[in-house]
């Protein structure tokens, strides 16, 4: 799928057409530049190399510098792969947010704030004990039994447990493209999508 490497500025929410109050999030998409096409004769597979945000040179290292200046372009920060353009790209062309259009559905990719290392009420939602007439103790937050002692005498996989949370690839499909602002490079996207403020998704019809 065609698409653009973008950064999560933050959530806001505007009205629609219905008068109906709409949350969204403001995402910075491209321009990104081509520094690589891929073709089934050479790679075995045909896909354009899109790169996005600015690094500084010197802390770049050589042999990336040098696949930049094949390119006739600066050092970027984040390298990804898309397929399914239209037409015939080439290394240094840059594709901008006006490749979507208001109304678009699109698939949004990020990834998820991590939160370290939880316990099972917050990882998985558990309720804790019940009561609380008695006076607090340390069984509180507990998971309780983990199984039956006299059938597996052990563990089964998959048990929900305490660890660590967040930190993972989350696609959210088929979202609404509310607004395109070119001349600031603006997506404005219905509903919320994974990730923190200034992380890095990616953008794909």
């Amino acid at each position: 799928m065609s698409g653009l490497i973008g950064k999560k500025i933050g959530m806001t929410s505007i009205f629609g057409a219905n008068g109906k109050y709409v949350p969204c999030t403001v995402v910075e998409a491209g321009p990104c530049v081509v520094t690589q096409v891929k073709t089934k004769e050479k790679d075995g597979y045909e896909s354009l190399q899109l790169a996005f945000d600015e690094k500084k040179e010197k802390h770049t290292t050589k042999s990336m510098q040098g696949h930049f200046k094949k390119a006739n372009t600066t050092p970027k920060r984040k390298l990804v792969e898309f397929d399914g353009f239209d037409g015939e790209k080439n290394a240094g062309d840059v594709i901008t947010v006006e490749l979507f259009s208001e109304g678009d559905l699109v698939d949004v990719s990020g990834v998820s704030k991590g939160k370290g290392f939880q316990g099972v009420v917050k990882r998985h939602g558990f309720s804790g004990v019940g009561g609380q007439t008695h006076g607090q103790h340390d069984r509180d937050r507990a998971p309780g039994s983990l199984g039956n002692s006299s059938y597996a005498s052990r563990v089964v996989p998959g048990m929900r447990m305490a660890g660590r949370t967040g930190g993972n690839n989350v696609k959210s499909q088929n979202l609404t493209i509310l607004k395109v602002m070119p001349e600031k490079n603006l997506l404005i996207i219905k509903g919320s999508i994974a990730g923190a403020k200034g992380s890095y998704v990616l953008i794909r019809k």
